[in-house]
């Protein structure tokens, strides 16, 4: 009997959008962009594994909003980010000072 070993093809490491808020986001224009934004990224992929404020902070931690969505692949969470979709319900959050950064999973 002959044994077949199954070819594994290498996956690309997962891709995450992180995202913190350097000041509090206007109450009004957070509501106007958070639905557009939500369904601007799921449409592209997305999965949000974290959204809103800390529990707890630590060593110089800062108290901020925080989103962390995840992506099949980095090009998929830069695509989605810099889409049109996106960038449009980015325009209704305003004037707002944020860390966002496209960082590649282990795996």
């Amino acid at each position: 009997m002959a044994i077949f070993l199954e070819k594994r093809e290498k996956q690309m490491p997962k891709g995450y959008i992180v995202v913190s808020y350097r000041e509090a986001p206007n109450e009004e224009n957070l509501s106007n962009y958070a639905p557009k934004a939500l369904e601007a990224m799921k449409n592209a992929g997305a999965k949000f594994i974290v959204r809103g404020m800390p529990v707890a902070t630590f060593e110089n931690g800062i108290e901020q909003r925080t989103v962390i969505a995840e992506f099949d692949s980095a090009e998929l969470a830069r695509a989605a980010f810099t889409s049109d979709a996106y960038q449009a319900a980015f325009a209704l959050l305003g004037d707002i000072e944020r860390d966002v950064r496209i960082i590649e999973g282990l795996d």
